[in-house]
């Protein structure tokens, strides 16, 4: 993405203290449960034994393979972390990815205070502490060369338990989900930048819309604000930023979302499509995260929660894009579904995600 050269005889401002924000994640972020040491180090060996396994299945189930370059068990770094480790790791690539707008902005951005980057760092630090406690895993594809696995140890360990679950079958199948990740973006080694250019390039648009909002009344401010909870409570709203985007930045918005459901979708097929004979009690853990993902049972306030970070738009990812991938494959097989891997022409659009019968036409004719 091209940005702007900022003004010579302007210093480029942070959006906000990123220092402060890891700190505050960091000492935000509960432990989470406990155990004696001798489990804990089980945990950890454990869970880099299961993302080592996965990989071979993940290959054979997914039919795919890694770009030139690339040896096939090579599919990134594997880090089993805690949830401070987490969110510092997610500030790291929010701070890559912002920086370039914070320098398109430049020119025409208000002038920020301290306590005004102070303040942000308490929003962003808070809500990565919060997110901290509900993350198994993630596949970071900008963390290294080759991307980085993280596997949140307190939080595999909480949901194995709650959910009363066999420990081996469970970590194998968190990591088989995100080592589909991984191997996503190593068979199509221009989807990182693709996709990184495509949110950059919205971020940048939202960020221009956002300073402007910053020298709107209070009045409009308050409106937005109003509105925005209002549709959470109602479960109306699609994302957290829906009343701030234009039309066209909504639709820009959806169809990254389409693509961010392919990937979501396509690895919750494939971790399940390994069977009982890799994962015995696949059927039992699906049943019960089905329902613990949805959020059964769980408090109101809770579910509160879950619109206002645009947990519901995620979890509506992992449905869609699975209804997807399903579609596809019973009509032109797991063969004819890889091409959507092949150029950045092949990924679904916002409209294909939910009619997997128009990608097919479009793409195999």
């Amino acid at each position: 993405m091209t940005t702007p050269t900022p003004a010579p005889d302007r210093a480029v401002e942070p959006l906000l203290d990123w220092t402060a924000a890891a700190q505050l994640a960091g000492r935000l972020a509960r432990p989470g449960l406990t155990a004696p040491r001798a489990e804990l180090a089980d945990l950890v060996d454990g869970l880099r034994s299961a993302a080592g396994t996965a990989v071979e299945h993940v290959l054979t189930t997914t039919r795919m393979t890694p770009g030139a370059g690339r040896a096939p068990e090579d599919l990134g770094d594997v880090h089993v972390v805690d949830r401070a480790t987490w969110a510092r790791a997610n500030l790291t690539s929010m701070r890559t990815m912002t920086e370039p707008v914070a320098r398109s902005l430049a020119p025409e951005a208000v002038t920020t205070s301290s306590a005004a980057r102070l303040a942000g760092a308490a929003e962003v630090g808070a809500l990565l502490a919060l997110l901290s406690g509900r993350v198994l895993g993630q596949f970071d594809p900008y963390g290294t060369a080759c991307g980085r696995l993280l596997l949140v140890a307190p939080n595999i360990l909480t949901t194995e338990r709650a959910l009363d679950l066999r420990p081996r079958d469970f970590r194998l199948w968190v990591c088989l989900h995100e080592q589909t990740h991984a191997l996503q973006f190593a068979a199509a080694p221009w989807l990182a930048d693709h996709l990184g250019a495509r949110v950059g390039d919205l971020l940048q648009d939202v960020a221009t819309g956002s300073v402007r909002m910053v020298k709107a009344p209070l009045r409009d401010k308050l409106a937005v604000a109003g509105r925005t909870v209002l549709r959470a409570v109602r479960g109306e709203l699609v994302t957290p930023l829906d009343e701030l985007l234009s039309a066209a930045q909504r639709q820009e918005l959806a169809e990254i979302t389409a693509v961010m459901a392919l990937l979501e979708g396509h690895a919750d097929v494939m971790m399940d499509a390994v069977g009982r004979r890799v994962v015995p009690t696949v059927r039992t853990i699906r049943a019960r995260f089905e329902k613990r993902r949805s959020g059964e049972g769980a408090p109101t306030l809770d579910a509160v929660l879950r619109r206002v970070l645009g947990m519901e738009a995620k979890l509506a990812q992992y449905r869609d894009g699975a209804a997807f991938v399903r579609g596809v494959e019973g009509r032109v097989g797991r063969d004819g579904l890889n091409a959507v891997w092949s150029s950045p022409e092949h990924l679904p659009s916002s409209r294909e995600i939910h009619d997997p019968r128009a990608w097919v036409r479009r793409v195999h004719g």
